[in-house]
């Protein structure tokens, strides 16, 4: 990093790669005296405002600045140690002065002085590392020719290994069948190897521990994290850019569905199948090892490791990555051609990297977190996209299991303990036993039987209860069983990938069985597994259940006991910090158990007690209430050290114009409550406001509706009545899609056909699009210039308050919150997830300086102060209020017809 420049927060001392806008100097500013205060921030910097830049420069400028005054401090600390070394007190050397009614004071000078040459040679070891550190990666920057005799060492190494395995197989041949009695060849891969312990140990992910890059010390550095890879990407991009991307050693981390480079592992699909494929074979090479050991010793089926967990490899990688920013796509080009793991590689540069760039999971999921080497002592994180950050942490820590995956996994973890019994040690029998009456007494909790089909067995009392994770355990019998232990248990012995390959090998209908006698059981498996899939297909046509993604639908059906291990941990929660939902729906098969958790602060509270700072940033963070209220006060953060920075927009105030309309062209009064919404005259006013709309205002429309349903019926009304052919004379109509999939080529034929028109002229203005608030283009998708003219907001997006998680959060807010301005918590929750989903899709339109959009909320209800006052500060401002249609009509014709003129 650049050293030198200025010891503080100063506006023109930030280097940035253009002359910043005065409010992202204010922006840098506030963070870094929040870093250097070691506060907890929340930052609001509405998007196209260049908050990425902001964050990045801010923050860099801190940590560089803050490596100089450490270095000055060290360099200080030596020379006084250096200079004092001989320069013993008197007391030193008259042992015989000492003080009978207290300690001696040499004693004291002695101590002291220990203590201080303790520090002076830390400091000088802390030094050479750095030192080394620095050398090494000099000298792969500067010697390309290194980078070329590494590779070459590996072909020649990849080599010698064909020949020696082609020479083991040769003298192999012909030396017995299978390893064990009544085995197949290969089968050996399934059986539970012995479990040793209840008490944990730390496993390094099996690399070799010896080495002394991997005690390195964890320099100072910025955690950020955000949702998505492609928001990473793009993060790592903006870094590259900066001024900083030279000087900056940066890490990239990711989940192995990102990172692994063995095709055989990728191919697997589902993150959860790719995870426990890992690191089988993580622990295959720790016993391919001891077993080289005891050559000679009954021979073993060979077990696969992976050839790219190479740990000189890796460390080849770590370096390659520290000397030049990389973003993933980069790192995984980066471990092909090097034949490294770049999800192993990437971790073994953590400790000296001064930015780790990462996905909100593996920072905010503590046993993620853990294994992936992060330790937060003392760093600095910085949440980006943070809008939804309670939402985030509430998902990450809930679980949800079906019936029919708990009777699946019932009947596929009985045939697996029947066929191997002889094969498995006695304490993997038990904790089978235990997690086999688990899964029995939680579809006794759903009314059915485990052993009987769950897609026949009706459910008698349907509806939902909600439990408590104590009543819980104890009305299911299961209070008795430890399910700590059990759940370290999954976790360690791999259970769910070793039941997986059984079922893969003999649950497909594909699969030849021999019919001997030891395989008539499993062939009753394939029957069971083929009702089990009919049953869930079935399931999956009902109008409730919503369609199932691709790797869902495999993990469901390949290995339920994965989804289960996640609710086991689940109840594992402090019982007054969660709940336990019991879904009875017609069948057994389609009821579900899920966990609940109500309080996210308790998973938060770790982040923010170890960490010197935590920034949390955003687009859009108003209402920051909750944010304040439910994550930071309940997790025990001082409300002194909170500092909220919140900064308004770069575009000029006439670009944009935002109106709320309180009626419309027929003075039907605009109020879309879910009594009122379905109304035919609601849905043909609706209508005639937009078709009045997209005869004035060119481009692009965007339209926003409360509900993926709701839009639905408008649009069937519309047709109904003719307004649709109306509208389409004006703007080609598309919708938003439900699947995720089908976005990318809506949003292209949407551009397209908005390109066109601006091109052609004609009748046809552009085009509208009927969005779905929190669907899929209310979020992280730019409506930028043409392509967002105008954004409409029909109503006003509440959740559905007849939700019994809905309730159930409800009611333990207003029994932990204090009440705020008069309103229970309770209510303030309702209209901040509302004005949260309004603030996100509103701010689509609006993406850099020279854009300009008008925003029409189309409800007389966000005129109230309580909602009113909620909506961005830079929109606020500017909003007008029109009682009738007439006005605001007038009002949004003349602003698009000056915008036009202008262009």
């Amino acid at each position: 990093m650049e050293s030198g420049a200025a010891a503080g927060p100063v506006a023109g001392r930030f280097p940035f790669p253009y002359t910043p806008y005065r409010i992202q100097e204010q922006f840098m500013e506030a963070l870094y005296g929040a870093l250097e205060a070691g506060r907890v921030g929340i930052f609001e910097s509405p998007t196209g405002t260049g908050k990425s830049l902001s964050l990045i420069c801010g923050a860099l400028a801190w940590l560089r600045d803050w490596e100089e005054k450490r270095r000055q401090e060290e360099a200080r600390l030596l020379a006084l140690g250096a200079g004092g070394q001989d320069a013993l007190s008197p007391q030193q050397a008259r042992p015989g002065s000492a003080d009978t009614a207290g300690q001696p004071d040499w004693v004291t000078a002695f101590v002291q002085k220990k203590e201080e040459q303790d520090m002076v040679d830390r400091l000088k070891e802390e030094q050479i590392r750095r030192k080394k550190r620095e050398d090494r990666l000099e000298k792969i920057r500067q010697n390309v020719q290194l980078k070329y005799a590494a590779k070459r060492k590996r072909c020649e190494e990849d080599e010698a290994k064909r020949l020696l395995q082609l020479s083991k197989e040769a003298l192999s041949q012909g030396a017995g069948e299978g390893a064990l009695d009544q085995l197949d060849h290969n089968e050996e891969e399934l059986i539970l190897a012995e479990y040793e312990s209840d008490d944990e140990k730390k496993v390094v992910s099996g690399l070799e521990e010896d080495d002394d890059d991997l005690e390195e010390e964890h320099v100072t550095k910025i955690y950020y994290c955000s949702r998505t890879h492609s928001q990473l990407s793009q993060f790592v991009r903006e870094v590259q850019k900066s001024p900083f991307g030279k000087d900056t050693r940066l890490v990239s981390l990711g989940s192995r569905q990102n990172l692994c480079v063995n095709e055989e592992v990728r191919r697997l699909g589902a993150l959860q199948l790719i995870n426990d494929r890992c690191m089988e074979m993580q622990k295959n090479k720790h016993e391919k090892k001891s077993n080289e050991e005891n050559e000679g010793k009954k021979r073993r089926v060979s077990r696969t490791v992976c050839p790219f967990n190479s740990f000189e490899q890796m460390q080849f990688l770590r370096d390659e990555v520290l000397v030049e920013v990389k973003d993933i796509e980069q790192l995984v080009s980066l471990g092909r051609e090097t034949k490294a793991c770049p999800y192993y590689g990437s971790r073994f540069a953590i400790p000296a990297a001064q930015l780790v760039v990462l996905p909100y999971q593996m920072l905010l999921h503590e046993p993620t977190r853990n294994a992936a080497g992060i330790k937060l002592k003392d760093q600095v994180v910085i949440i980006d996209e943070a809008h939804n950050l309670i939402d985030t942490i509430t998902c990450i820590h809930s679980a949800e299991v079906s019936g029919s995956q708990l009777c699946c996994a019932h009947s596929q973890l009985l045939q697996y303990m029947e066929r191997y019994r002889k094969h498995l040690k006695a304490k993997n029998l038990m904790y089978i036993k235990q997690i086999l009456y688990l899964l029995e007494q939680f579809v006794a909790m759903l009314g059915g039987n485990v052993n009987q089909n769950p897609g026949s067995q009706t459910v008698s009392q349907t509806g939902t209860v909600l439990k408590s994770i104590n009543d819980f355990l104890f009305q299911s019998q299961i209070d008795n069983i430890n399910l700590f232990k059990v759940q370290r248990y999954c976790e360690k012995s791999l259970i769910s990938r070793k039941l997986f390959g059984f079922v893969e090998r003999y649950g497909g209908p594909s699969s030849a069985v021999k019919t001997n006698k030891e395989n008539q059981k499993v062939a009753g498996l394939q029957d069971f597994l083929l009702t089990l899939q009919q049953g869930s297909d079935k399931e999956a046509g009902t109008p409730q259940s919503p369609p199932m993604e691709a790797e869902q639908d495999q993990l469901r059906t390949a290995s339920p006991l994965m989804q289960i291990e996640g609710f086991l941990s689940a109840l594992t929660n402090a019982n007054q910090d969660g709940r336990v939902i019991l879904n009875r729906q017609g069948t057994v098969g389609q009821s579900s158990l899920k966990f609940l958790l109500l309080n996210p602060a308790v998973h938060f509270a770790k982040v923010v007690e170890e960490c010197r700072a935590v920034i949390i940033a955003g687009g859009t963070m108003q209402p920051v209430a909750d944010f304040r209220e439910q994550l930071l006060c309940c997790a025990g953060v001082d409300p002194a050290r909170i500092v909220e920075f919140s900064c308004g927009h770069v575009i000029p105030p006439e670009n944009i114009l935002p109106i709320i309309l309180c009626s419309g062209p027929s003075n039907q009064q605009l109020e879309f409550t879910y009594q009122t919404r379905d109304l035919p005259q609601m849905m043909d006013e609706t209508g005639r406001i937009l078709c009045n709309l997209c005869n004035v205002i060119p481009g692009g429309v965007v339209c926003f509706f409360p509900s993926y349903e709701y839009e639905k019926q408008v649009y069937g009304h519309w047709e109904k009545s003719g307004l649709l052919s109306r509208l389409a004379a004006r703007k080609k109509i598309f919708q938003e899609p439900k699947k995720a999939n089908q976005v990318e080529q809506v949003l292209v034929e949407y551009a397209k056909c908005i390109k066109r028109c601006s091109q052609t002229g004609g009748q046809m203005t552009g085009a509208l699009l009927l969005s779905v608030v929190g669907g899929k283009m209310s979020e992280g998708i730019n409506f930028s210039d043409d392509l967002g003219r105008c954004v409409i907001m029909v109503g006003m997006p509440y959740p559905n308050i007849r939700s019994p998680e809905l309730q159930e959060k409800m009611t333990w807010l207003d029994k932990t919150m204090p009440r705020a301005g008069g309103q229970t918590p309770s209510r303030v929750l309702i209209e901040n997830l509302c004005m949260k989903a309004v603030n996100q899709s509103i701010g689509r339109a609006i993406r850099h300086q020279k854009d300009f959009a008008s925003i029409l909320l189309l409800d007389h209800r966000y005129t109230r102060p309580a909602i009113f006052n909620k909506l961005p500060q830079w929109i606020r401002e500017r909003t007008q209020v029109k009682p009738a249609f007439g006005s605001a009509f007038a009002e949004l014709r003349k602003f698009h017809r000056g915008k036009l003129d202008a262009l």
